[in-house]
């Protein structure tokens, strides 16, 4: 297999530099250019300084049209406009499209979607980590056998610069519960609450979020029924797992047809 050429997005930042370090450690991934923001301080930077390695002689830059040039793949964890704008430009260039982006609204994703019609090739997933996806399909079986009788919630919790909630991951877990229970989630999910709630509703799916320290990500699923709870958990301990997931990603994608694609048909888990 020839070598795959990938630009990462948002390169100067905490997810980027892992990004950064995954591709240059993956034999089959050659690192070929480096995007962030045009306010960026790591702008003309070398982005193997920046990550801790070795010089690379390629500079952080702000212009998409520069750094894609000769790219195979995105990577691309960074925001929602930011990352619709670099889906036009991949499905334009027939990229393939590797998105951790979390915090994206409908629109965002109808967005992401209709690239798809012009040639896009998206990987998209809340959370990239393989340990991740495989508890989201254990979720979502579980939620599938208990039904409605045992209550769902989430717990997550991350580092103190997080600025969405609930996170990806967490928005994941409860689809893969109101998948398992053939219900919609933005109709049944309860994201905070306070004050005088009343008694819980059959069938809601709650979220608590959590934010201190530099946590990386920390996910629980409980399944709560009468006299038992269940408990399914996820701790990640460093960025590196998402971007070794990203990598995984990348490497599955080049050859792909255009489509609109999640982490777990990158595992499998819906074959």
């Amino acid at each position: 297999m020839a070598v795959i050429k990938v630009v990462v997005a948002g390169a100067a930042g905490r997810m980027g530099i892992a990004n950064v370090k995954a591709v240059v450690a993956s034999r089959d991934l050659q690192l070929c250019g480096a995007l962030d923001h045009v306010n960026s301080p790591a702008l003309g930077k070398d982005i193997g300084i920046l990550a801790g390695l070795e010089p690379m002689n390629i500079p952080v830059s702000s212009d998409t049209q520069k750094a894609l040039k000769g790219a195979d793949v995105i990577i691309d964890f960074t925001t929602p406009g930011a990352t619709r704008a670099l889906a036009k430009i991949a499905a334009d260039k027939g990229l393939a499209h590797i998105i951790g982006t979390t915090g994206c609204t409908k629109d965002d994703e109808a967005a992401l979607h209709a690239f798809v019609k012009s040639g896009a090739r998206i990987v998209k997933s809340g959370n990239m980590s393989l340990g991740v996806n495989i508890l989201a399909a254990l979720v979502q079986k579980a939620a599938a056998a208990l039904g409605d009788d045992f209550d769902a919630e989430i717990l997550e919790m991350h580092h103190n610069k997080k600025v969405d909630a609930p996170s990806g991951t967490a928005l994941m877990l409860g689809e893969a519960v109101a998948t398992g229970r053939n219900i919609d989630l933005n109709a049944n999910a309860v994201k905070s609450r306070e004050g005088i709630t009343g008694p819980r509703e059959k069938g809601s799916i709650g979220f608590a979020t959590l934010r201190g320290g530099n946590v990386v990500g920390d996910h629980t699923v409980m399944l709560i029924g009468p006299n038992e709870r269940i408990e399914l958990s996820h701790f990640a301990q460093d960025r590196a797992l998402f971007a070794n997931g990203a990598v995984r990603a990348a490497i599955w994608a080049i050859n792909k047809s255009p489509g609109y694609y999640s982490m777990a048909d990158v595992l499998g888990l819906n074959d």
